[in-house]
């Protein structure tokens, strides 16, 4: 098996991992709908939305050909986290941010673009992980 096999399955792996996740997060945070718009999560949650942001434009940079899986992803998470047009909003801008960032500093994949890409998942899978556990 090669290193660049073995690399790719532990993307898709952490991938599905971090998909997995973001349902998990919404099918936990629909009780809190009625809740007050601000949330103690949410620092983590709009990092999350700008990781979302940032993955979906590198990957699409990079001919990963997942078509809009990381705006379903964010379409998700504003359905089961977006309880008010505000917080909808600052969802949106988190995400926007990440896709806007990266799109400017990045206009082919490179080997830099693909680094952060893994740093991006690896932290989303985290994130989301921690939010599943620590969210009631």
């Amino acid at each position: 098996m090669t290193y660049a096999r073995t690399n790719a399955g532990a993307r898709r792996h952490a991938l599905r991992r971090l998909g997995v996740g973001l349902v998990l997060i919404a099918a936990l945070a629909l009780p809190a709908a009625a809740a007050p718009d601000s949330k103690p999560y949410d620092e983590r949650l709009f990092r999350l939305s700008e990781i979302l942001g940032a993955i979906h434009y590198l990957r699409e940079l990079c001919g990963a050909e997942e078509g809009q899986q990381w705006r379903d992803r964010m379409s998700e998470l504003l359905q089961s986290e977006g309880t008010s047009a505000l917080r909808k909003a600052r969802l949106t801008r988190s995400f926007n941010k990440g896709y806007q960032s990266y799109s400017r500093t990045y206009n082919t994949c490179s080997p830099s673009a693909q680094s952060a890409i893994n740093r991006f998942i690896t932290e989303g899978a985290t994130i989301a992980d921690t939010l599943v556990r620590s969210v009631p």
